[in-house]
């Protein structure tokens, strides 16, 4: 790895700071280096280290105590792996720390004080006679970097003996190496790599819960270590784990089944997300006093409540959104953050509905999650989704987050990639207020509000519509022409999303329209012309809306296609298809796509996205609907409303007279008759209520005028079409209208 730090460079940034009186972040230390964090947050620390040790042997405050996350510039406080870390090297150093907080608050205020007249050169021999000293660490991490290496070349897992071969291969092993035993006869060299191999899994790059292979995990596999890199991440899991050592002459332990590689153990357990703030005010120290966890609402959620069981996890979170102090790139852009501040394990089922007992555990230094995060008060995580289970292990196995692999996902990785626009997102002012998006942000959207916009259906037909569509997930509206199929359809997303919000909706409902020429490639994924004159494998709307639902399971999405029936459905939607049925929406159902970006990549429909069609029956072109979509699919028939509902609109929001209300009630009505009888056409043909229903608001003066208006210029067209070979019969239709009103 080419070499982007210089030492001399991170003091004197460190030092400038100092001298300003105010604390410097990693990710300035980076760009002080005219580097990026990504590509220098091994060496960062590895360097932070060796000006530990230079400020020690010279008795200077140390220099790292005023390097801190972003999020605590303004503070200056050193929390979670960044206390922890800086604390296990002092330590290391034979340093004495009996209050840790007491201990890095005198570090920076000695550090401020002696900027002033601190040296601004460091001189660098005597710098690298520190870093060249005794402090590399046990002999085993020279193969860290080839351990990773050997299982890349033999394609990312193998056998512990291939690998053993392979770094033979890589790292040139001596054969006076391999000759060498431990003082329990073991071979050294075969024993070194175990040791090896065990700080990689506790670095979460390797995995070996497969007995007797060894694979690099989605981080191992992006990760490359020099000799520096690989002391720093030594050091860091030595530092966060009791049971490492620094003696390779041991043999090397297996890594032990710790309470992240137990979490998944018990299929009935069930792990939650819970909120603690009430009316504003944070209740989460008395709920860890008083050892339970409690609803803020008297109803809402209470049937997720009545489901937590005994044995059951529970995290209490709080979420928020944050642009600048990140610990990645973000690009100045707004990134969703979830803070973790207690877990704990339930002991107690409800018996009021509304509480549970919990054994808590507050955390000291609260930890923050980013990107996948719930913003709901109560979330079950589902633990067979591969996003989830990363979170659980982060917030109950206490394992890292790796923002890399975030940063890969589609959805993030268009949202914070370099050449992407800035996106809306939730913004909230108060970082600890309860978010729910639907109540929080934006007025609420139900049946209601459906009845309201002018939809003339039974409350109950409208009830029953959502009820099939929460239930089987992907729902179709079939009628006429002019039954408001498209109108209903959107504002059954509004309801499933709950808000008309313009900003919410328009990040988490997509409108497409099929048609003769739709395909797989439009809708799911294709290869189309890139900026540079070749190919580009891209995602259609389909997987687009597929990644945003995943990345945010607590909240519903809602893809809308108009005339689902106009194009091929069975075509379009390919494999995925069959993955829109309810009992398939998980990963473990996940099938890989005719497009495939790479090896083993596999793809399912969550089960927050809801699929909502449109057909118009009456249309001649269309083939019979394969009967693969009709079984994922609930169908809801729409008809001509001219009911009363119809008719109070007409009156209330046009201001048209009863008579002109009843007279055009008639003529539709005998129009349909007719076109029923008809055996060329059929009921499926009837003219719906839309042609003759006003707009909200639309103050009709001449009643006569706006009807004869829509006869000769929408309905007489129709008929023209419906009557294509009988063109008498659709002029006489059109002029029995214009004569009757």
């Amino acid at each position: 790895m080419e070499e982007k730090l210089d030492l001399q460079t991170t003091y004197r940034a460190i030092l400038d700071a100092a001298r300003e009186g105010r604390y410097i972040t990693y990710g300035e230390l980076a760009m002080a280096n005219g580097a990026t964090w990504n590509e220098v947050r091994f060496q960062i620390f590895d360097q932070l280290g060796q000006l530990m040790e230079l400020a020690s042997k010279r008795e200077w405050p140390i220099p790292s105590s005023i390097v801190v996350n972003r999020e605590d510039v303004s503070t200056g406080r050193l929390r979670g792996q960044a206390k922890t870390g800086f604390i296990g090297a002092v330590q290391e150093l034979g340093l004495e720390v009996q209050d840790p907080e007491q201990f890095i608050k005198e570090q920076q205020e000695r550090m401020f004080e002696w900027a002033a007249d601190a040296p601004d050169e460091l001189k660098l021999a005597t710098v690298n006679a520190v870093a060249d000293g005794d402090s590399k660490g046990p002999r085993f991490v020279q193969y860290f970097g080839s351990v990773l290496d050997a299982l890349r070349a033999l394609g990312g897992s193998a056998e512990p003996r291939s690998v053993r071969e392979k770094v033979i291969e890589l790292a040139g092993v001596t054969e006076q190496a391999l000759g060498e035993t431990t003082k329990s006869g073991q071979s050294r060299y075969e024993n070194q790599v175990a040791w090896a191999r065990f700080y990689l899994c506790r670095a979460g790059l390797i995995d070996d819960s497969v007995r007797g292979r060894w694979a690099l995990t989605a981080a191992g596999s992006a990760t490359y270590l020099d000799s520096a890199n690989a002391l720093t991440l030594f050091r860091d899991v030595h530092s966060r784990f009791d049971d490492t050592t620094t003696d390779d002459d041991n043999p090397a332990p297996d890594v032990p089944q710790d309470a992240s590689a137990m979490l998944f153990d018990d299929p009935d357990r069930s792990f939650w997300f819970v909120g603690a703030s009430w009316d504003g005010e944070d209740q989460t120290e008395r709920f860890v006093r008083e050892g339970m966890w409690a609803n803020g609402y008297d109803e809402k959620y209470a049937d997720r409540v009545q489901r937590m069981k005994p044995g059951d996890l529970i995290a209490i979170k709080a979420t928020f959104t944050q642009k600048y102090g990140l610990p990645f790139e973000n690009r100045e852009r707004s990134v969703s953050c979830m803070r973790i501040k207690a877990t704990g394990t339930v002991t107690g089922g409800t018996q009021d509905g509304q509480t549970v007992n919990v054994d808590w555990h507050e955390l000291e230094d609260p930890r923050d999650w980013y990107f996948y995060t719930y913003w709901i008060t109560i979330v079950e995580a589902n633990g067979d989704d591969e996003l989830a289970r990363r979170l659980i292990r982060f917030t109950f196995g206490n394992h890292r987050q790796d923002y890399d692999f975030w940063l890969r996902q589609p959805y993030w990785a268009k949202k914070y990639g370099p050449s992407v626009a800035e996106e809306v997102v939730l913004e909230v002012d108060d970082e600890e207020e309860e978010a729910d998006p639907e109540t929080f942000l934006a007025k609420p959207y139900g049946l209601i509000d459906i009845v309201d916009d002018g939809c003339f259906l039974p409350k109950a037909g409208i009830r029953d519509a959502i009820e099939r569509l929460t239930a089987k997930k992907n729902l179709i509206l079939q009628g006429p022409p002019g039954t408001g199929k498209t109108w209903l359809a959107k504002r059954l997303g509004y309801a499933v999303i709950g808000t008309r919000d313009r900003r919410i909706v328009g990040s988490r409902m997509r409108v497409i329209q099929f048609h003769p020429s739709s395909s797989y490639e439009d809708f799911v994924r294709g290869w189309r012309p890139g900026g540079n004159g070749q190919l580009k494998l891209t995602d259609g709307v389909f997987l687009e809306a597929i990644d945003a639902a995943r990345a945010e399971p607590d909240l519903p999405f809602v893809i809308v296609v108009e005339e689902i029936n106009r194009g091929n459905p069975a075509q379009t939607f390919g494999e995925l298809l069959t993955l829109l049925e309810t009992d398939k929406r998980r990963e473990e159902e996940a099938i890989e796509l005719a497009y495939r970006r790479h090896s083993g990549e596999r793809v399912f429909v969550p089960d927050n996205l809801f699929v909502i069609g449109t057909m118009n029956i009456a249309d001649r072109s269309l083939a019979l609907v394969d009967l693969a979509l009709r079984r994922r699919f609930a169908f809801v028939t729409l008809e001509a409303m001219l009911n009363e509902h119809w008719g109070t609109w007409c009156r209330e929001e046009a201001g048209l007279d009863d008579s002109t209300v009843s007279e055009i009630r008639r003529l539709i009505i005998e129009l349909n008759d007719e076109i029923a009888r008809d055996r060329t056409l059929g009921p499926q043909f009837r003219v719906g209520h839309s042609y003759v229903t006003p707009g909200k608001g639309e103050k009709i003066d001449d009643a006569h005028g706006w009807f004869q208006g829509i006869i000769r210029t929408e309905i007489s067209p129709l008929l023209e079409e419906y009557w294509y070979d009988n063109p008498e019969r659709a002029s006489a239709a059109t002029k029995k209208l214009l004569a009757s009103v």
